[in-house]
């Protein structure tokens, strides 16, 4: 089985940073597009970051360009380093896959989820 396993969130003042890792089990980050998305209380779930197996191509949305990275570590962890953390920032962070090349911010893009990580900017 596929299992997503998020660590890494926590409360951090305006203009902090915070790195959100993503574990999986029964799958290789080498064979499967992974991404970042977030979403809070009655908001549509939020793309935030993807990227292709490996790493080579990256996506992000507007809201984090330029402060948020999407990294793989030995094609293993998946990251999100966020710097320069907002108030509107705050959510629960989740870690998406799907087996293949897809480089995707629409939630449907993706088969397996992570239970979440809360972050909090205060």
């Amino acid at each position: 089985d596929v299992q997503l396993v998020e660590s890494g969130g926590g409360s951090v003042q305006t203009g902090g940073s915070l790195r959100l890792s993503c574990a999986p089990s029964g799958l290789s980050v080498s064979d499967f597009s992974m991404a970042w998305f977030r979403q809070t209380p009655g908001k549509e779930r939020e793309g935030v970051a993807a990227t292709i197996p490996g790493g080579g191509h990256t996506a992000y949305a507007d809201s984090a360009k330029g402060r948020f990275t999407i990294t793989q570590d030995n094609a293993k962890t998946v990251y999100l380093q966020m710097n320069s953390l907002k108030p509107e920032d705050t959510s629960m962070y989740y870690c998406a896959a799907i087996e293949g090349w897809t480089i995707s911010l629409h939630a449907d893009a993706y088969k397996y989820w992570g239970q979440g990580t809360q972050v909090t900017v205060s």
